[in-house]
């Protein structure tokens, strides 16, 4: 019986002992992995100071270099411009100016700047400045040129040769551009016709003929044939091709067909600038 007993305690032992020994490897794995997670969690350190680049000069563009840090996990940056005096001392922030990027001012001229670069991650936030800028210096001069004229005082091209075709966009007012010609190749409108096409030469006060005006022509009353659309070629001349439509004949004892016509410069108002606009009527033999 007593020997039963005194193995019965030494199983006891033997099993206290094993469990201890079990917690004591747990006990000891844990440290190690505290240690080891401490290790790898640190706020940020900067390792590499930040920089600034660009040029110093009243409207250019200076941008922030983050530098290097060490500290593990994610990590972003903010920044905070701030503009100091010409030795880099007496620092203040610039409001708002809190991009990675800073277009110089006028206020900044004889001035240097630094920028706060702040690195965050789970475990805090540093912050770094930079060395100062060299002083801000004035924004290039820009020179303006002014062209010389290139119109009269009638709004005529000053070197438009007789006869010459000269661009509309030369042409001001208080000249005015002319439909001064009109054809029709077609041949007579008849009740069969369903096309006509129809030429329209455009020139100005000035004499000359026009290349580069736009030219509407349409039908009066509406809806007869389509309207016709073009611009003036180097010899002022327009070809427009306009198609029958429902309205034509407007009536049964048709005789004339009548066109509005209108000339104008690219870009200038309908009613104004140096338009102009005509009436033409053809013959029509709707029963010839």
């Amino acid at each position: 019986m007593s020997t039963f007993l005194e193995h019965g305690r030494r199983s006891r032992r033997t099993r206290l002992g094993l469990l201890a020994g079990l917690a004591l490897v747990a006990i000891a794995a844990l440290a190690v992995a505290g240690i080891g997670s401490a290790a790898t969690k640190a706020k940020p350190a900067v390792t590499a100071a930040p920089t600034v680049s660009g040029t110093a000069k009243v409207g250019e563009t200076l941008t922030a270099n983050n530098g290097t840090w060490s500290g593990g996990g994610t990590m972003t940056f903010t920044y905070q411009w701030r503009r100091c005096d010409k030795d880099g001392g007496s620092c203040s922030n610039i409001s708002g100016a809190t991009e990675k990027t800073y277009v110089l001012k006028s206020v900044d001229q004889d001035n240097t700047l630094r920028v706060v670069v702040t690195a965050q991650n789970a475990e805090g936030s540093t912050s770094a400045t930079t060395v100062p800028t060299g002083l801000v210096q004035t924004a290039a001069a820009t020179t303006t040129t002014t062209p010389p004229a290139t119109t009269s005082d009638n709004g005529c091209p000053k070197t438009a040769q007789a006869n010459a075709a000269v661009n509309v966009s030369d042409i001001s007012a208080p000249a005015r551009l002319q439909l001064d010609q009109f054809q029709v190749t077609s041949g007579r409108i008849t009740s069969a016709t369903q096309s006509i096409t129809v030429r329209f030469h455009v020139g100005s006060t000035c004499g000359n003929p026009v290349k580069g005006a736009n030219l509407l022509v349409q039908a009066v009353p509406f809806n007869q044939f389509s309207a016709g659309t073009g611009t003036s070629g180097d010899d002022g001349w327009v070809t427009m091709t306009m198609n029958r439509q429902k309205g034509f004949p407007a009536a049964s004892k048709q005789q004339l067909l009548v066109l509005f016509g209108r000339a104008a410069k690219p870009g200038d108002p309908i009613l104004a600038g140096v338009s102009t606009r005509r009436l033409v009527s053809l013959p029509v033999a709707l029963h010839g």
